[in-house]
């Protein structure tokens, strides 16, 4: 603990799966983390979103450990609940250094069968809701001379993906986003960097709609029918990664001294060297 001591941060999406080890992780190098995420399940996400128990069972964990966090129920679709959230956390503790824009939802269905529904909760979500946040952070970023800004991007915002045009687009338009905002900040102190991991064994993952997705063949498919498909999609010849495995990309990224920005961090077992 230690190289983070005095920093604030805000990890949204930080209930489970990647923001909850980013959210640790943080907490673990000494700065504050408010940890956001909704308790609301959105109709088009095909597997249980997370609940408010998991969000005080993340905040439970790292107050154990003796770190120190705050649990905030804000859905990232709500622009005034997201500048509302952001101006809260100045407020109460003078500055926000760090934002973890992680906030995202994955559903599977061609373009041609794409509902309006289902197409407008994933770019709200996974672009629309990173947006708000950036836009928010920012101006409190640079009165202070100084800002890290990580979004999670996916595998999908760097090539097209069958059944997921919705989910590449929102990721895609993601990066985009950040490189944007970083040449705007490059003067103010403030870095903003993209982590595009491959499949992590989170529930957006490993759920049925996902197993059925990638064993079509087989009725009621189980993690172990999807694990070798998985496997088969990368060079490395490993299903998915950990959430710890991208958390280790996001605290470079925070720790970065301010020279790297505007980048794209791929964690995705070597599968960039077959694209150019």
């Amino acid at each position: 603990m230690g190289l983070l001591n005095g920093r604030v941060a805000l990890v949204t999406g930080g209930a489970r799966g990647q923001g909850r080890a980013h959210s640790i992780a943080l907490a673990r190098e000494g700065a504050v983390v408010v940890v956001c995420d909704t308790d609301t399940q959105i109709a088009s996400v095909p597997y249980p979103m997370a609940t408010r128990r998991d969000l005080d069972e993340t905040v439970s964990s790292i107050s154990a450990a003796g770190g120190q966090a705050y649990a905030a129920v804000v859905d990232v679709r709500n622009a005034e609940a997201v500048t509302d959230l952001v101006d809260g956390i100045v407020a109460d503790h003078g500055r926000l250094d760090i934002l973890i824009a992680n906030a995202g939802i994955c559903s599977f269905s061609p373009v041609a069968e794409l509902s309006d529904d289902r197409w407008h909760d994933t770019i709200e979500t996974n672009l629309s809701g990173a947006f708000y946040c950036i836009r928010a952070a920012v101006p409190h970023m640079a009165r202070a001379g100084y800002g890290r800004i990580i979004a999670t991007s996916s595998g999908a915002g760097r090539s097209g993906m069958a059944n997921l045009g919705h989910y590449a687009a929102s990721k895609w338009g993601l990066i985009g986003l950040v490189k944007s905002v970083a040449l705007e900040t490059a003067k103010l102190g403030i870095t903003a960097n993209v982590v595009c991991p491959t499949s992590v064994g989170t529930p957006m993952i490993l759920n049925d709609s996902t197993f059925r997705l990638f064993c079509p063949e087989i009725d009621q498919p189980t993690e172990a029918d999807a694990r070798p498909r998985f496997e088969n999609l990368n060079p490395m010849g490993v299903a998915w990664l950990e959430p710890e495995d991208v958390t280790r990309a996001v605290i470079y990224l925070v720790e970065d001294p301010g020279f790297t920005s505007g980048t794209v961090l791929e964690v995705n077992l070597a599968s960039s060297a077959n694209r150019q």
